[in-house]
């Protein structure tokens, strides 16, 4: 009975409190281009310490991948501008790859002839996201990971699974830097080399007809740095004539496919040419190759002239891909339109989908100056996108959906989840209609799982100005599967069952709950109801959702002790039930999938 409330009740008011809370539901669309901002609120003054917990608990939702009671009692004590100092502190560490390789060496060592693969990427994802002490940091890796876009679902990224893992490890390293080496970094990375396919892009050939590959020309300048259309300091598109004014055109992606020619593998014999098919030269390779970054190779790039946005790099008599490339970067650096565009997106991955202009123009002003006259400084971008008035408070535009990898994190993070095996073992969660539906780094394309500019044509969404990005991915089937697929993770663990400790095989799932605090109210049902609610939603349940949802959880009795005690097992397990229930059920209510 309780199992058909679930899926008949909550299915269907995920799906609806998800497209209401978001203006609107039903259809599908896709755009790059944002849509208009909403209209600015009243400017309110920047708010130095939560009031509440329940407001710290919102702050960490933007800036962690969930709310702890551990990180709530830091945000309350220290405040949000410390709490952010705290952790832009610590430092980056390669713990992606130093993982990978030590579980690769384990692997191998107990199974010769395997090797680690991509299940040991996402097992490094989860561990530092659930775990992990530099939340910030990683958070802010994760939101930069949708934005410069490389995949495992593409076959050459996916059978380098160490090179993805050192990927990761730059985002953490480079998304708290300057953007200007971070977008270097990103282009001479072999990952995306290989993705977007500027490694070994080679000059034109007018024998051949052969002419440089413009793929990552066109997506460093459309995804990466300036986007498609020009923008103003707070977003908005500038127009000629009503028109949106185009930020490039097909002879600028030309002249910059130019730029990446002449790219290849890091190779101990460079800058023998010999090195740049395969990385190896007079028999030497450098076994780092695949994630070291890419250096440039005289013989095959382009000495023509090089126009693009604007700018021209004069011919060369030798080919100078690094002279080359130090030009483009620092054009796209310094192009206006980086702070709006690459600003407005983390703020819709980390804080609300809809910024208003004035929330726009705040952070590209911190993008353009972080008060010492650095720009680019992402420490301070972030900074700006997390304390803005408008990302502390609460009105009918603010706030986003949740995506599933999101969701799934702050589950393990609001109860307390320790791993049988240490190596917190989600593995792929691809599937939409038996589980999340999004891996991490696996989206279907460099376009990410959804696009900025989403908007479902024909809603109250699309009338009202309003974009629900993360909606390009939840529909009745992937509503219906987070339901199905947490029930059992709330019931019998998370993650793969096929691991070992201390060489015995588990029986179990590898992630494992600790719902202690949960089973002690399970006897009151509205107080079970009302301390899940707070660990999941932290103040968004109302009293109505609260009230049906005690009313559910008490259909499951608890028989009482019998005079012998020996029914003690069936009570525990009734207790477990009303627990697993009460979870369930607010897991599946919009207000636990919408970040406010």
């Amino acid at each position: 009975m309780l199992t058909q409330h679930i899926r008949r009740r909550f299915a269907v008011l995920a799906l609806g409190g998800l497209m209401a809370a978001c203006g609107g539901g039903g259809g599908g669309g896709d755009s790059a281009a944002p849509a208009p901002p909403v209209a600015a609120p009243p400017p309110a003054p920047v708010v130095e310490k939560p009031a509440t917990r329940a407001e710290a608990a919102r702050f960490l939702a933007q800036a962690s991948f969930g709310a702890t009671e551990a990180s709530i009692d830091r945000v309350m004590s220290v405040g949000y501008a410390a709490w952010i100092d705290e952790q832009l502190a610590l430092p980056a560490a390669p713990v992606h790859r130093t993982y990978w390789e030590t579980r690769d060496a384990a692997i191998r060592a107990a199974t010769p002839g395997t090797t680690a693969n991509q299940d040991q990427v996402f097992e490094s994802f989860w561990k530092q996201a659930v775990t992990g002490d530099d939340q910030l940091r990683q958070r802010v890796a994760y939101a930069l990971s949708q934005i410069f876009v490389i995949s495992m679902v593409d076959g050459t990224v996916g059978e380098n699974p160490r090179a993805v893992a050192a990927w990761l490890d730059m985002l953490n390293s480079e998304g708290l830097g300057n953007y200007r080496s971070l977008l270097e970094t990103v282009s001479r990375h072999p990952m995306m080399g290989v993705y977007l396919s500027h490694l070994r892009n080679q000059k034109a050939d007018p024998r051949t007809g052969r002419v440089p590959d413009e793929n990552y020309a066109r997506e460093v300048l459309q995804l990466f740095s300036i986007g498609l259309v020009e923008l103003n300091e707070d977003g908005s598109a500038r127009t000629n004539a009503g028109n949106a004014i185009d930020t490039y055109t097909p002879a600028d992606i030309s002249g910059m496919a130019k730029v990446f020619t002449g790219w290849s593998w890091a190779c101990p014999d460079w800058p023998d040419n010999s090195c740049f098919s395969q990385g190896t030269a007079n028999g030497n390779s450098d076994p780092d190759r695949s994630f070291k970054a890419m250096l440039g190779y005289q013989q095959y790039h382009s000495t023509e002239v090089k126009t693009f946005l604007g700018t021209t790099i004069p011919a060369q008599s030798l080919g100078d891909p690094t002279a080359s490339l130090r030009v483009a970067m620092d054009l796209l650096a310094n192009h206006a339109n980086v702070g709006p565009f690459i600003g407005r997106q983390l703020i819709q991955r980390l804080v609300t989908s809809n910024p208003s202009p004035a929330y726009v123009r705040a952070v590209s002003q911190a993008w353009a100056n972080n008060g010492s006259g650095v720009r680019g400084d992402m420490k301070a971008v972030v900074k700006a996108v997390l304390m803005h008035p408008e990302a502390r408070r609460v009105n009918d535009t603010s706030g986003k959906v949740r995506e599933p990898v999101l969701k799934l994190a702050a589950y393990l993070r609001a109860f307390p989840h320790s791993s049988d095996t240490g190596f917190w073992r989600v593995g792929n969660t691809d599937n939409p209609a038996t589980s999340l539906g999004q891996t991490p780094l696996r989206s279907p394309s460099v376009f990410n799982f959804y696009r900025p500019g989403y908007v479902a044509p024909g809603t109250a969404a699309a009338a009202a100005n309003l974009v629900a990005p993360e909606l390009q991915i939840a529909h009745e089937t992937s509503v219906a599967a987070w339901v199905n697929f947490m029930r059992d993770n709330v019931a019998s663990g998370v993650g793969q069952t096929n691991g070992t400790v201390n060489g015995v095989a588990l029986n179990r799932r590898d992630i494992r709950p600790d719902f202690a605090a949960e089973i002690a109210l399970a006897n009151d049902a509205t107080a079970l109801v009302e301390r899940v609610a707070e660990k999941l939603t932290w103040g968004q349940a109302g009293t109505a959702l609260k009230a049906e949802i005690a009313t559910a959880v008490g259909t499951i009795a608890i028989p009482a002790l019998n005079t012998g005690g020996t029914n003690q097992a069936a009570i525990d397990t009734a207790r477990r039930n009303r627990v697993n229930a009460a979870i369930l059920l607010v897991l599946a209510a919009p207000e636990f999938q919408i970040q406010r």
